[in-house]
């Protein structure tokens, strides 16, 4: 059975999510700081809300699907924050990449409430959210699991236990956004090297498409470096962001490996470069270049 659910940051991926539920009959309350996005879900029939509290006091779940852990802190515990609303038992899914030390901090603060906490990142991009195909890694207690399984299941068709304990999820989207961005890297390096040599960017990727080298992340990247377009529907910086907090907490736990420290310098370096604003499969601009673009 559906029941309202709250998601607070309906930007790329939190309104592709809030689009799927709206699709699947649930009732969605929505609140972002942008209102052109609060808008265009009210237009697919949620409701919305200009502040957190107003849009958790409405939902028996609210999905945080903020960019970083400043944010989430900020829509769950600031002024007009979520936190302070909603009653005991009710659920607070936490799908931001972020540290596992914050998740591990914000859950203790919302235990504190007697609010239920699902540790939940998502990976797949807007499309796959959008359709409810995208992958969900799902940290938390069993019988909190169990109790909201539609609504997870309704996010998504891919879920994956990854534990009981909170920041595990967190712990494995540092893993997997560490593997996509040294595959993204990559993937822009070759394509680079390819068109140096003379060969053809789209036949070289049909090529890699069907042969060892490919990856999810560099054929989606690469289709769209090849068309010039550099619209953001994952911003340069996410990976950036992403790729530092994997490499920090591989270093806190005396853990170097040979790739992961070179990928997060690119991402970091294509950033100040002045590509921050735009998707990226920019990459592939900046290794060639790296040149000045402009969005």
């Amino acid at each position: 059975m559906s029941y309202p659910v709250a998601i607070i940051g309906v930007g790329n991926m939190g309104g592709a999510m809030a689009a799927n539920l709206l699709a699947r009959g649930w009732p969605v309350h929505v609140c972002d700081l942008v209102a052109d996005k609060v808008k265009a879900l009210q237009a697919l029939g949620a409701q919305g809300h200009a502040l957190p509290a107003q849009a958790a006091q409405q939902a028996q779940a609210l999905i945080v699907c903020v960019v970083d852990a400043q944010q989430t802190r900020q829509a769950l515990f600031g002024a007009q924050g979520a936190a302070a609303v909603m009653q005991p038992g009710q659920l607070v899914m936490l799908c931001p990449t972020i540290a596992p030390a914050d998740t591990e901090a914000l859950a203790s603060q919302l235990a504190q409430l007697e609010l239920a906490v699902l540790d939940a990142p998502m990976s797949g991009g807007p499309a796959r959210a959008r359709d409810g195909s995208m992958s969900l890694m799902v940290a938390g207690d069993a019988r909190i699991y169990e109790g909201h399984r539609t609504l997870i299941e309704a996010l998504s068709s891919r879920v994956f236990r990854v534990g009981e304990r909170l920041g595990d999820g967190a712990r494995t989207k540092l893993v997997n956004n560490l593997a996509a961005g040294i595959n993204l890297v990559a993937a822009a390096e070759v394509m680079a090297l390819a068109r140096r040599m003379g060969l053809d960017g789209g036949r070289t990727l049909e090529v890699i498409e069907q042969s060892s080298g490919q990856s999810w992340i560099g054929s989606d990247r690469m289709r769209r470096a090849l068309a010039g377009d550099w619209a953001p529907r994952a911003h340069m910086t996410l990976l950036e962001k992403d790729t530092r907090m994997a490499v920090q907490s591989a270093a806190a736990l005396g853990f170097v490996g040979p790739l992961g420290q070179a990928a997060s310098a690119v991402f970091a370096q294509a950033s100040a470069a002045g590509l921050d604003g735009l998707d990226d499969a920019a990459l592939l601009r900046w290794i060639e270049g790296p040149p000045t673009i402009s969005a």
